[in-house]
Formats: C-alpha cells, sequence, structure tokens
C-alpha cells in the first residue's frame, strides 16, 4: 500500500475534497478551507474513523506520526479511540501536561532551540518537585519550592521557569484538568511572594564597542576581504541582529528603493521591519556575487546554507575580541549598543527614531496605539549619518565666494 502520497505544497493549495496519504490517513478539506486529519482504521472487523487534528496545528509530519501510533494500537486489538478517552478522562501528571503543551505550540516558536530550551529547564527545575504530580494536585507551595532556591542566584532562569510553569497550568486549566486559579501566576500572587526580578537580577548586556572606536574598527574590517568581514560590517551599518544579517535573503532586498524587509518570523519582535538601506551598504551589496542555488546573502560553505551562526563571533575573535580578549570583550550583537550610543551623544536625531531603527517595541501603550508609522524617511537619514560617522566619509563642501 503506497503511503506518503501529500506533499506540504500539496497541502498548501488543496481545495474542498478528500486527499489521501496513504495507510488510512486522509486530509479532509471543507468548503470553507478548514483542513483536519482523520485515520480510518480497522479494529476486530470494525471499521472506525478517529480525528488526528486540524491543519496546519497538526503538521503533515505530526499527523502521520499520531498515524502510526494509532495503528500500531489497533493492530494490537487496542482502540486508539477508547486510549484517547482514557486519556482525556485521567487527570496527566505535570511532565505529561508539559509534553503536550510543547508539543502543541513548537511550531508557533521561532525556533527548535527555544523548544529544548523548554524541555531542559522544566526537566532540570520543575520536574524532581511536581513532574509525577498530578496537574490539579500542583500547590503554591510546590512552586515556591521550585523557585526559590534559584530566585536570587539564577534570577533570568527562575523567572523564564516561572512563567513556562505558568503556561503549562493554564494549558491544564483550559483543557478542565485543573481549578483555573493558577499556583504559578505571577501577577496578583507570587509577586506579593517573591522579590521582583528587576531588584535581585544583576544585568549583563552584550559587551559594546565603545562608539567613538567604530570607525578604527571598520577601516580594518575593509582591509578584510571574507563573507563573514563583509557581513559584519554589513551588521554595523545596518544595527541589525547577527541572525537577521545571517538569513538575509536576496528576494528581501530592492537594491533600487534602497530597502531591506525582514519578513516578521525573523524579527525578534514578530513584526516585519524595513531598514533604510544606506550608500555604503548599497555599495557593499552591489559587490557581492551572488551563487546561483543559493537565496542567501552571506552564503556559507554548505549548498544552500547561509553562514555558520558563529561566522562574526569567531572573526572578532580571530581580531582579538571577545570573552577575555587583549583588544576588549566585545561581541557583534554589541554595535547594536554602539548604534545607540552613538544616536543619543552625537547625532542630533530623536529618541524614538534609534528605537524605531532597532526594531524595539514602544513600551508605552498608549504612544504605541498613536504611532502608526515606522518614521521610515527619518530613519533613512539618521542611517547614512551613521554609515558616514563610522566609515569616516564626510560630507561634500562647496564654497562660494562672492563676486567683486
Amino acid at each position: 500500500m503506497a503511503i506518503h502520497k501529500l506533499t506540504p505544497r500539496k497541502i498548501a493549495t488543496t481545495s474542498h475534497g478528500k486527499y489521501e496519504d496513504g495507510g488510512g490517513l486522509r486530509l479532509v478539506v471543507s468548503k470553507a478551507g478548514a483542513k483536519k486529519w482523520v485515520l480510518r482504521f480497522t479494529i476486530n472487523g470494525r471499521r472506525r474513523e478517529m480525528g488526528l487534528g486540524s491543519y496546519p496545528d497538526v503538521s503533515l509530519a505530526d499527523a502521520r506520526l499520531r498515524a502510526t501510533e494509532c495503528r500500531l494500537q489497533a493492530s494490537s486489538g487496542v482502540d486508539p479511540i477508547e486510549v484517547r478517552r482514557i486519556e482525556q478522562e485521567t487527570v496527566p501528571s505535570f511532565t505529561t501536561c508539559a509534553a503536550r503543551y510543547i508539543r502543541a505550540h513548537r511550531r508557533g516558536w521561532k525556533n527548535t532551540k527555544h523548544a529544548r530550551q523548554w524541555v531542559s529547564t522544566l526537566k532540570t527545575y520543575a520536574r524532581p518537585v511536581v513532574g509525577s504530580k498530578p496537574v490539579d494536585a500542583i500547590t503554591t507551595e510546590d512552586i515556591l519550592a521550585i523557585l526559590s532556591p534559584i530566585w536570587t542566584s539564577k534570577t533570568e532562569t527562575a523567572k523564564r521557569v516561572q512563567g513556562r510553569i505558568e503556561n503549562v497550568l493554564d494549558y491544564a486549566a483550559a483543557h478542565k484538568y485543573r481549578d483555573p486559579l493558577n499556583p504559578a501566576r505571577w501577577r496578583g500572587h507570587l509577586n506579593k511572594l517573591l522579590p521582583k526580578p528587576s531588584r535581585v537580577m544583576e544585568v549583563n548586556h552584550h559587551p559594546a564597542m565603545p562608539h567613538a572606536e567604530v570607525p578604527a574598527f571598520m577601516a580594518e574590517l575593509s582591509e578584510k576581504q571574507n563573507v563573514s568581514a563583509i557581513a559584519l560590517q554589513f551588521l554595523i551599518l545596518t544595527a541589525t541582529r547577527t541572525n537577521e544579517v545571517l538569513k538575509a535573503m536576496w528576494d528581501e532586498i530592492d537594491l533600487e528603493g534602497a530597502v531591506w524587509t525582514i519578513p516578521a518570523a525573523r524579527m525578534k519582535t514578530r513584526r516585519e521591519h524595513r531598514v533604510p538601506l544606506s550608500d555604503a551598504v548599497i555599495d557593499i551589496l552591489n559587490a557581492l556575487p551572488r551563487i546561483e542555488g543559493n537565496p542567501y546573502v552571506f552564503p556559507g560553505s554548505h549548498h544552500e546554507r547561509p553562514l555558520s551562526n558563529m561566522a562574526l563571533l569567531q572573526l572578532m575573535r580571530g581580531m582579538g575580541y571577545g570573552i577575555n580578549g587583549a583588544r576588549g570583550d566585545y561581541v557583534p550583537h554589541g554595535f547594536r549598543s554602539s548604534f545607540r550610543d552613538w544616536s543619543g551623544e552625537v547625532s542630533s536625531f530623536p529618541r524614538d527614531v534609534a528605537e524605531m531603527a532597532l526594531a524595539h517595541v514602544i513600551e508605552n501603550k498608549v504612544e504605541a496605539a498613536y504611532r502608526r508609522g515606522d518614521l521610515f524617511a527619518k530613519r533613512g537619514k539618521m542611517m547614512q549619518e551613521w554609515s558616514n560617522f563610522v566609515t569616516k566619509k564626510q560630507a561634500t563642501v562647496i564654497r562660494i565666494t562672492k563676486r567683486a
């Protein structure tokens, strides 16, 4: 029996109807365009159907995995529909509920690293205390037993653990496994029992090169002709993040309009960000070769892949920078701070223009509600001035003499 007939592309373009993947798994598309997975199987001579979730919440790969599990159960004489019913009626442990939460939400997270961090922190800190406990039996005392030992020594980690436990227990409440009153809730509950993170946490900023030293650093970079050095110049000139630069694609860049549009999926704020390109950036892009079959502006050594996410850091380490570096502990991300310091101490541009250039979220909700534009024209002038500063390009002065 042929299986795995469907492809992600085919699924994305399907219209009303039923589409077989094989092995009893099918995608059902309603007239309204809603898509769901259905598995047909036979147990004890009886044909049955069960839903496996809607698409895209359940991906093609996940649907196939769930279908395989159900088919194995059915072949052993166990009805997967009955198994699911029993599981839903039984209050799961915290570990089980956390696994279900992660499985349900991981497709919406930015990268696999985020999912690994969820698993790692909950396994390290939560599981020893509440891992085997039914989610309806978890109390405030349990939460404090998890958080108190690390609240002052590992504050940032502790706050993330608290938020993740809160989300898992909210998920459990939404599935009616426990009371909606969440013992891990921060606002109005744990904030009365634990000190504010800002009062006990030492903030460690990315080491940043003083803005006055950036022009000399750029001059040194310009003498290097490797892709990493060019990418780092691009990062400094655009005041963007390492990940945004390394994964930049040619189809995101409009050379004629001098704008680079970073899609929301790659932005930390999950909002599309337009970056005005200075003359120096345009010169860099025009000089870069394009490798056939590789869509990335800064291609790596592997086919159709960008530079390694360690490339820029390794470059700076080779130049004597980084942790315990002879020339300073500066890192690539710190150049955003260099730009921010320059904008506040040297340039005459308003603060909000610089914040927009850095794609920072406006903290004041009232101000954010009234801010409709992205100050693109003003940011264009600012980025050109920043470019002139770091490349030591001086404006041309035309002297006018009076006629006698």
